[in-house]
């Protein structure tokens, strides 16, 4: 086999790219350096507001810019490309087809997951921008789930601890997540997805039930499996 190296187009936000290779290094079954993946990590840290920019309809810029960085992990030999980020993934089939290189669809491969799993309506708990594009619910009808949105102001809470506490440096508030939890449960979800990159960020400071299922975490395993490395059991 030739060498695999996995592509990272990070940088939204960097702390989650960070944590994201750490998943990385976490699920690969290795004993010494030699055994884990290659990886180019990118953490474009200017990439402009993914939800701001979806919202306003001005993706232009931010497409373009997702692009090139696609195109500079290609150009440095990846054989695979994640992207630690849900509402990026917007734009995915679009790079897709402007990319010699195999992007891991970490919305696609986590509704997957959830399905393989017998879950019938999770609940989402992501950006305003993931939210309303639709992303998870499209890929969770695909495979036969119902996915549920929190109401309005569940998800004013969501948005503050992704941009008010966790994009800011903070651990998150385990106060105002109790409220999330208590609303997705109360609306007869069986699962609940982390399908933002900063709330796997708040769920290494605050571990979280089986209940939740972490979207980043599944795109590191499944970063692992398609170059070919040895998923370690946790």
């Amino acid at each position: 086999m030739s060498e695999q190296r996995l592509g990272v187009l990070g940088g939204m936000g960097p702390q989650a790219t960070q944590v994201f290779y750490q998943f990385v290094l976490d699920r690969t079954d290795a004993a010494r350096d030699q055994d884990h993946l290659p990886a180019v990590i990118l953490s474009d840290t200017g990439m402009p507001d993914r939800t701001a920019a979806i919202l306003s309809g001005d993706t232009e810029g931010l497409y373009r810019r997702l692009l090139d960085g696609a195109k500079l992990l290609e150009r440095c030999g990846c054989t695979a490309i994640a992207i630690p980020c849900n509402t990026s993934h917007y734009f995915a089939d679009r790079l897709q087809g402007e990319t010699g290189v195999p992007i891991i669809h970490m919305i696609r491969e986590t509704a997957r997951a959830l399905a393989a799993q017998g879950r019938k309506r999770p609940g989402i708990l992501a950006t305003d921008g993931t939210i309303q594009t639709g992303l998870y619910q499209k890929e969770c009808a695909a495979v036969g789930m119902e996915a549920a949105a929190p109401d309005p102001d569940t998800q004013k809470l969501v948005m503050s601890i992704i941009y008010d506490e966790i994009k800011q440096g903070e651990t998150g508030s385990r106060d105002k997540f109790a409220k999330i939890d208590r609303a997705v449960r109360r609306a007869g979800c069986d699962c609940a997805i982390l399908a933002c990159t900063e709330l796997s960020v708040f769920a290494t400071y605050h571990p979280l039930p089986s209940f939740y299922l972490d979207a980043m975490m599944v795109l590191a395993e499944r970063a692992v499996e398609r170059c070919g490395y040895p998923l370690r059991t946790i």
